[in-house]
Formats: C-alpha cells, sequence, structure tokens
C-alpha cells in the first residue's frame, strides 16, 4: 500500500479517455481492464485510481502480473516451472479458480459505496478468464451487475508499437519493481499469435496478421467477453509518462492478494480437476470459448 497523494494524472484533463473514466469510477463498483499485454492497461488503472481516490473512493487493485508473483515461490515454481517466460498451465488455471472467488470476498468484505475495485484481468492464455465465463456461483451476479463493467482498451496501430516500444526499454532497465512482472517482448508476440488462434477458432476475420490488428482483436474480446458488460475504450493517442513508471500510484490503495493457505488450495484443486496435465493444457489452448 502505497500512502502518497497527488493529483499528478498522465492523461490530458480534456481528453476522451479522461472524460470516459471520470464517468467510470463515478458509477462503477468493480472495472476489470481486459485485454492483451500491452494494450495500456497498466496506465489506465493508474488514471482510474487517481480520479477515484480524487472523487472520494477507496481503491483496491487485483492485478494479472502482481497476483502472479504470490503464486510463484520457489517451491511451486520448482513443481511448475515456467517455458519461455510463459507462467506453467497449472498456475495460470490456479489464479483463475483464486480470483473469481477473491471477487466475491472482497464485495461482502468492503460492501461501502465508496470502494472501488480496479482489476487487471488480461483473459488471453487463460489469464483470470474465468471472471468472463458464466456459472452458476455467488459471484455470477456480481460480474453482470449494471455496476460492474470490463474495459477492453484498443490502442490503434501506432500506438500500440509506441507501448512496445516502452515496454522493451523497461524491460532492460526497469522503473518499478512491478514492472519485473509485465510480459517481457516475446512474450507479446507468444499472445498475438494465440490471439490469431482466437479469431480463427471464432471464425473472425478471413486471414492471419503476422502483427497487431486492433480490429481483429477488439473482436475477438468483444465475442470472449458476450456475456458481460464489455466496453472498448479506443486509444488514439500516445500518453507521455515521462520518467514515471505506470505502477508509480500517488494515492492510497489497496493490493487483493491471495494468502499462502489460498495460493495452495487453489493449485491443489486445479490438481485434482485435471490429474493429466495434458487435458488441461487442451482445454487452456481454447481459452476463447465460453
Amino acid at each position: 500500500m502505497t500512502n502518497r497523494s497527488s493529483s499528478n494524472q498522465l492523461l490530458p484533463a480534456k481528453s476522451t479517455i479522461a472524460a470516459r473514466l471520470i464517468e467510470i469510477a463515478h458509477s462503477q463498483r468493480m472495472v476489470f481492464f481486459a485485454g492483451l499485454p500491452g494494450v495500456g492497461k497498466s496506465l489506465l488503472i493508474r488514471e482510474l485510481a487517481h480520479m477515484a481516490h480524487n472523487l472520494g473512493r477507496r481503491v483496491h487493485l487485483l492485478q494479472w502480473d502482481v497476483v502472479r508473483q504470490e503464486f510463484l515461490t520457489n517451491a511451486m515454481l520448482a513443481k511448475y516451472p515456467e517455458s519461455a517466460g510463459v507462467t506453467h498451465a497449472v498456475i495460470r488455471k490456479s489464479m483463475g479458480v483464486w480470483c473469481r472467488e477473491a471477487v466475491f470476498k472482497w464485495s461482502v468484505a468492503n460492501p461501502g459505496a465508496n470502494e472501488l475495485l480496479i482489476t487487471e484481468s488480461p483473459l488471453i492464455g487463460n489469464r483470470f478468464v474465468e471472471l468472463a465465463i458464466p456459472l452458476d456461483d455467488e459471484t455470477e451476479s456480481m460480474l453482470v451487475a449494471e455496476n460492474s463493467s470490463f474495459i477492453i482498451p484498443v490502442p490503434t496501430k501506432p500506438v500500440r508499437f509506441a507501448i512496445e516500444t516502452a515496454r522493451a526499454a523497461s524491460a532492460k532497465t526497469p522503473r518499478h519493481e512491478r514492472e519485473r512482472g509485465d510480459a517481457q517482448p516475446n512474450v507479446l508476440d507468444t499472445v498475438w499469435t494465440e490471439l490469431c488462434d482466437a479469431a480463427a477458432g471464432l471464425g473472425i476475420g478471413s486471414r492471419r496478421h503476422k502483427s497487431y490488428n486492433p480490429e481483429i482483436y477488439k473482436e475477438v474480446y468483444l465475442e470472449v467477453l458476450k456475456y458481460r458488460q464489455p466496453v472498448v475504450l479506443p486509444i488514439d493517442t500516445v500518453i507521455a509518462t515521462g520518467n514515471r513508471s505506470v505502477y508509480d500510484l500517488q494515492v492510497p490503495f489497496r493490493d487483493v492478494l491471495p494468502t499462502s493457505t489460498e495460493t495452495n488450495e487453489a493449485v491443489a484443486e486445479v490438481e485434482r480437476y485435471y490429474p493429466d496435465p495434458v487435458s488441461l493444457e487442451e482445454e487452456m489452448a481454447v481459452w476463447y470459448v465460453v
């Protein structure tokens, strides 16, 4: 938790994006930023957190990359190692199992109208995709509520290129400890291939695209989120961060994180349900079928 307070936001106050985020900060209780790595989710989370704080909201963050570090203990990595920077399937599935329950527990523990949960949910490759799947459980009604929104940031090709360039630089010289958990440049290429596989599986587009295509990306995510309330947020301007990290929040916030007991229980549940890791990999390869 950070205790610094500032209205130092990066978005121009009169920009269309800022106006949309202000509206969200006013009206929503749960906000889920869904999208590929490298589309600006972390920066938008930062900006929304600042805006919400300035409106008197108490901010809680549930972020894939931050939660992942809680699962990647030495013991867990020895059992389920990463491959080329990609988290093992058992860990990804376990994080999703935990996350859905965590959203419910957060809501019960924080019933006040001033409470705001901001979540980073990449979805692709089974990264918190459980939040998009309609299930008959206590969390479902919260995920489909009018004050719960799934925001899909869709940068133009030039903006995406700028984000990728910045990501490559931060990978070499991180300005914040949380940048070490960002998807590395090679992982960005891998997930784009996965996105194209999803598009083909869903019958979206007539051909594969070797590099980022905003329309294909948008249509895939709208399909995956068809049981939620998805909101497309076009990003057509490069947002300058100067020498600041997008993780450098200058307002109070609380992280929603698993305890060691919860991580172990989530992994154990996945191990029981998927005794054969191959079957789990096959299911996660079609993560987009919700």
